[in-house]
């Protein structure tokens, strides 16, 4: 096995005001280094994106006095590492490698804090994750990808505009079935995108036949993995495929391995988890007419950070149920409540909630009488305004106003209002 040393640098890219962290990478062998892409979920701006969201709503809290951690992080020889990714019951392989103890290390140390607040919100969303993963017959450790992809927050949207806990693109999202409009956004639906997410992982797999290709693939697409394949003389294994992917791909399956790690092993390291408020007694119900959030609220006793942490699919407070039947997720005894009001809770404030206009008057008479004596030229060769003017008796100033001209640029028969 190739040694690796490695160590920490910063990028600026300067044409985006933006600071990306990678893992450089010095090879021994070659003298050569190698700059590796931290997956979005790793990004300062990402992690603190996500902790500001949960902490201001008070969902998530870290109290580290209550916990009987020291909260300081302990290193341990490469054959301890080892021995645990090997305990762990997973079907895809987890090997060790210097590469994956420098991501280990980084959620252990750098990251441990916003750890804690994913082992925290892994209590209400892991269940989704199972479910879904289940439901495909696939291998349940693939529950940590979000963590890797968006710091198991709903709301991460990434720099190239995916967005979601499992980070879908626009166009792939809808290819899995997830509507994307101005007022919905299923990739931030915590249960239909992780269905979604196991489809597409389920057709990845019929590809590959290897897990930790489908995890590359993933992240790059399966055409990156196969031109990578390709380069590699036709090899089908991700570490002998590795230095000809794409920069963050080289890292994502080391960090998928360190994710597995961290959230089955962060005792170990003394990271306790957060504490979570949100409910765990919840449930769908099925939405049929446009209803607001500040409805919902005030009749049913529910406050508006919390239906909105349940529902981060709805981009507004409005949810059209309209247009198509819409899934509200909420506590039970809101859920009981919300039954039980019947039309109260759709007529509550309705017409002041609603500003949008159906349908509105136009004052064709007044219009016509605005227009009354307006008289028009058409635009001869060689023309300019001035001379428009000139002959009909005006100023340019107000050939440009009635003709809503910002230039004085016109092209012979263009039709022109002169008075």
């Amino acid at each position: 096995m190739k040694k690796y040393l490695i160590a920490i640098s910063l990028v600026l890219l300067v044409c985006h005001v933006r600071a990306q962290q990678v893992i450089t990478v010095y090879d021994d062998n070659t003298g050569k280094e190698e700059a590796i892409g931290l997956p979005e979920g790793m990004l300062d701006a990402e992690i603190d994106s996500m902790m500001r969201q949960w902490c201001a709503r008070t969902y998530l809290t870290y109290d580290s006095a209550a916990c009987e951690s020291t909260g300081e992080d302990i290193a341990y020889e490469p054959e301890v590492y080892i021995r645990r990714l090997q305990n762990l019951p997973n079907v895809i392989e987890m090997p060790y490698n210097p590469v994956v103890r420098k991501f280990i290390d980084q959620y252990t140390g750098r990251l441990r804090r916003s750890v804690a607040m994913m082992l925290g919100a892994s209590n209400f969303y892991t269940p989704i994750f199972e479910d879904a993963l289940e439901a495909y017959q696939l291998p349940l450790e693939l529950k940590y990808l979000p963590v890797i992809e968006s710091a198991l927050n709903p709301g991460a949207t990434s720099r190239a505009g995916a967005g979601g806990l499992w980070q879908f693109m626009p166009t792939t999202g809808k290819r899995y079935g997830l509507e994307i409009t101005s007022l919905i956004d299923d990739r931030r639906d915590p249960v239909k995108a992780s269905y979604a997410a196991a489809r597409m992982l389920k057709s990845l797999y019929e590809i590959f036949g290897d897990w930790t290709l489908v995890i590359a693939s993933y992240n790059c697409g399966p055409g990156n993995v196969s031109k990578a394949i390709k380069r590699a003389g036709g090899e089908k294994d991700y570490w002998k495929i590795y230095s000809y992917l794409p920069s963050e791909t080289r890292g994502y399956v080391p960090a998928f391995i360190a994710a597995n790690y961290v959230m089955n092993y962060y005792c170990e390291h003394n990271i306790c988890p957060a504490s979570t408020r949100l409910p765990m007694g919840t449930d769908t119900i099925v939405v049929t007419r446009d209803v607001y959030m500040e409805q919902i609220s005030e009749v049913c006793g529910i406050s508006m950070e919390e239906l909105k942490a349940l529902n981060p699919q709805y981009r507004t407070t409005k949810i059209p149920g309209n247009a198509a039947p819409c899934n509200l997720r909420m506590p039970m005894e809101v859920i009981h409540k919300f039954i039980e009001s019947g039309d109260t809770v759709y007529t509550h404030r309705l017409s002041e909630l609603n500003k949008r206009r159906s349908v509105v008057y136009v004052d064709e008479k007044a219009a016509s009488k605005n227009n009354k004596g307006a008289k028009y030229v058409k635009v001869r060769n060689g023309d300019t305004l001035g001379a428009i003017a000139k002959r009909n008796g005006t100023t340019v100033a107000k050939i440009k106003r009635l003709n809503n001209l910002k230039g004085t640029n016109i092209r012979a028969g263009q039709r022109l209002r002169v008075r």
